[in-house]
């Protein structure tokens, strides 16, 4: 939501905003642009038959005082991606969604457009190197690149945010279910990606690794053209990837199946909006990764520590595997935090059998103050190594514990891969990392 005001503060409107709690870096950030609330919390006085929209975020709720206002008044209120919609109506829209992936395919693409100097929108999930805010939106640029998340729009319209931005081009990078909460069963989870196919109106690219894809997208054959990608050929040598391609080989600055995959959808993208595969290999060899992905926190001739926000099962075994596979002859540490509503639920933990299966060693940690706080049944230690079943995975409840445990280690010849989508209970990972290695 800070990114959006900024942005469209950036194209000339006047923006102001209501929270009962601004963090950082959002608090920063739009106190630098003059953006920042004087108060904190909900005054009806800034709602007035002036405003031209309310733009509602995702955690307010339905009775705050100030939408209750707004819609007493009449004041057109929408959701972040209804809004994002209206302002690219007349843009040719690229929308990336699935379960995994769509950030990292988002930021490559927007990557390659800009070392090509193509001019574009864009919303994102993550902070990129080159862009200062995660979106952009603009009067003259022809395009624009949207992240395609599947999660509710806002407490008032619960349609899935990718459903309100009708592409002209779309990506889906595979399908595991997330968002129990709002999903109940893995076959209402899949019907919503149909869904957005039937809304694509030019091209739909997809992972044709994954069957449920492949039969969505045979759905929507003869209407739109459907591409598939799958994993380009590669080779890794002594901790580099070189992809092989009719331009030669390529060496690239990230690693791991799903990168690769990643690539090669994000190359398809590029194609329809007109870059051609010189042009598009030479782009993406510079391209370092999105923030919280494969982040490494610190390194040396022979360790490295990474930081990733994988979380569900599909990105905790493919985050483990890309890890262990390009440093082969080093043992890989695991350790990931049971954090969102999901991954907490006692219903979906089998979901994560096998997810850790590649590390040498394994930890899970969760915190069950965490679980009293979003109000779930308790889970014990005993469930959530029985659900990964993996008898050498270790769980802890206390994160001291655990990276006392990590501090006591010999750190030669060792990986660390540090999964979370928090931060195990406030801990500094960045200052842990170097100071284990």
């Amino acid at each position: 939501m800070h990114n959006l005001a900024i942005a469209l503060h950036k194209k000339g409107y006047k923006v102001t905003g209501s929270d009962d709690e601004v963090f950082e870096p959002s608090k920063s950030r739009l106190k630098k642009y003059g953006l920042l609330p004087e108060t904190e919390g909900w005054e009806l006085q800034r709602i007035t038959h002036d405003l031209d929209a309310v733009i509602l975020g995702m955690h307010a709720r339905e009775d705050n005082p100030e939408l209750l206002k707004a819609k007493e008044l009449g004041v057109k209120v929408y959701s972040y991606p209804e809004y994002l919609y209206e302002q690219t109506k007349n843009k040719i829209r690229v929308v990336i969604g699935g379960s995994h992936g769509k950030t990292t395919i988002t930021s490559m693409v927007m990557h390659v457009l800009m070392q090509n100097n193509m001019k574009f929108d864009y919303m994102a999930g993550a902070q990129l190197d080159g862009f200062e805010t995660m979106v952009s939106l603009t009067e003259d640029a022809p395009v624009a690149i949207f992240e395609g998340d599947e999660y509710l729009s806002s407490p008032i319209d619960r349609r899935p945010k990718f459903h309100l931005y009708q592409p002209h081009i779309a990506l889906l990078t595979g399908i595991a279910w997330d968002h129990i909460n709002v999903f109940p069963t893995f076959e209402n989870y899949c019907e919503q990606f149909g869904i957005f196919a039937s809304m694509v109106s030019e091209k739909l690219i997809y992972y044709e690794g994954d069957k449920i894809l492949q039969s969505i997208a045979a759905l929507q054959e003869g209407r739109i053209k459907t591409f598939g990608y799958n994993t380009p050929d590669h080779e890794v040598r002594k901790g580099d990837t070189y992809l092989k391609t009719a331009e030669g080989e390529i060496k690239m600055s990230v690693f791991g199946e799903h990168n690769l995959q990643n690539i090669n959808g994000a190359r398809l993208v590029c194609n329809q909006l007109g870059i051609p595969d010189a042009d598009f290999y030479k782009s993406i060899s510079t391209f370092k990764g999105a923030a919280r992905r494969l982040q490494v926190l610190a390194s040396n001739g022979s360790a490295t520590v990474f930081y990733d926000f994988a979380h569900s099962p599909s990105k905790l075994t493919a985050t483990t595997k890309a890890v262990k596979e390009q440093f082969a002859g080093r043992e890989l540490v695991a350790c990931m935090e049971l954090h969102t509503f999901s991954s907490l639920k006692k219903e979906f933990l089998p979901q994560y059998e096998g997810a850790m299966d590649a590390a040498d060693k394994a930890y899970v940690y969760f915190n069950p103050h965490t679980i009293q706080h979003k109000k779930l049944e308790p889970i014990s230690k005993e469930q959530v190594k029985e659900a990964f079943g993996n008898e050498n995975l270790e769980v802890f409840t206390d994160s001291d514990e655990l990276f006392e445990l990590l501090k006591a280690m010999n750190w030669n010849d060792k990986n660390l891969l540090l999964m979370s989508s928090g931060n195990f209970s406030g801990k500094d990972l960045k200052a842990i990392a170097e100071e284990l290695i």
